[in-house]
């Protein structure tokens, strides 16, 4: 991720938001603290979180449910509902 100051955003903007299009993260300064992030447009909102660092991808393999072992309870669903739920 790239660090510009305010300043270089206003004399270069053009430029600058040309780069984001392209797909460059770029955190913009204002007396040295970070005030913006410009990250690109995306399809989705997920995207958008990953690219502002806001959220990271899951690694690992995924889960096959298939091989969960299946439970058995004497309490039916709506019962078990019920007491999660409380006095709503």
């Amino acid at each position: 991720m790239t660090t510009i100051p305010h300043r270089e955003l206003r004399n270069n903007s053009s430029k600058i938001l040309e780069r984001v299009k392209n797909g460059e993260v770029i955190d913009v300064t204002n007396n040295g603290e970070i005030a913006a992030t410009l990250i690109p447009p995306s399809a989705s909102p997920f995207e958008r979180l990953l690219q502002s660092g806001a959220v990271r991808p899951a690694t690992g393999s995924p889960v096959d449910f298939r091989l969960v072992p299946r439970m058995k309870s004497e309490k039916s669903t709506s019962d078990m509902l019920a007491d999660l739920r409380g006095d709503r």
